[in-house]
């Protein structure tokens, strides 16, 4: 049987002297990404992950300043004046801009923003508030929103990339979480939307947890609760943070021609439900 890869290998090496390599080779060694909510849980797995491949991070957080300030701390230990951090409240509107600016007074560029940061909490029909609204989606909505609008002339300059933080229940809407189905699922089309409005210097994708870190409060602190939603995964476990992590890096890094997309890191339960 004719091995036609085998051909085309040769006759690339012939004809150039070497595999054809991508026509854009990526890496995050000395590169700025801006991190919301990375003081804890998901947010500090993918900075030490994106930190690890060589980043320069801006850690953006709100209230824990202790948990920022100590990663901080254990980070520029490993790498002197990596990482620096920058306090905003995102539901303030007017905060918006100014923590796209201090990321690029910092390092004096912008080439990642990973949208991290989120409200979670129920909201049953019935007892949903504007005050509810204006967190649940001025957190996992709006701020990604006008943090990328900030972001993109200093991406587009960098040729760089967004990454946002959806959730699985985008597609299979979470029962009494009315709000906050509604909020990720913006962030999905937001997703698409920005990827086609950035093209082609900047890339926009998003990542979709499943069963990960449990919430720390709802109905998931019920031991019975989380075996029913483990057996809900093909993979019968949860998965850990490094596992958002890496994919996050892997966008950034190692994923020169994937754009508009939103990747499900779920052991199948998006599927399987």
């Amino acid at each position: 049987m004719v091995n036609f890869r085998k051909i085309l290998y040769r006759c690339r090496i012939s004809l150039t002297g070497r595999p054809k390599k991508s026509t854009r080779e990526l890496s995050v060694q000395n590169k700025v990404i801006l991190v919301t909510g990375g003081a804890k849980r998901l947010g500090s797995a993918i900075c030490r992950r994106l930190h690890a491949r060589g980043a320069k991070l801006v850690v953006h957080f709100r209230s824990s300043n202790a948990a920022a300030k100590a990663l901080q701390n254990e980070l520029n230990q490993q790498r002197a004046n990596s990482v620096a951090l920058a306090q905003a409240d995102l539901l303030d509107h007017k905060q918006l801009s100014g923590l796209i600016e201090t990321a690029v007074q910092h390092f004096g560029q912008l080439d990642g923003l990973v949208n991290n940061a989120s409200s979670f909490f129920a909201t049953p029909l019935g007892e949903c508030s504007s005050e509810d609204w204006n967190d649940l989606i001025g957190s996992n909505l709006r701020a990604p929103l006008f943090l990328s609008q900030a972001a993109a002339p200093h991406l587009r300059k960098q040729q760089g990339c967004i990454v946002n933080i959806v959730d699985i229940h985008t597609e299979r809407p979470l029962k009494d979480y009315v709000i906050y189905n509604a909020a990720k699922g913006g962030l999905q089309s937001l997703t698409r939307s920005l990827a086609v409005e950035m093209a082609p210097e900047v890339r926009v994708n998003g990542v979709s947890p499943g069963p990960i870190l449990w919430p720390e409060a709802g109905k998931w602190t019920n031991e019975a609760e989380r075996q029913e939603t483990i057996a809900g995964t093909l993979l019968k476990r949860c998965g850990e943070p490094d596992d958002i992590a890496k994919t996050v890096s892997f966008l950034i890094a190692d994923a020169p021609y994937i754009t508009g997309q939103i990747i499900a890191v779920d052991g199948g339960r998006s599927i399987h439900l």
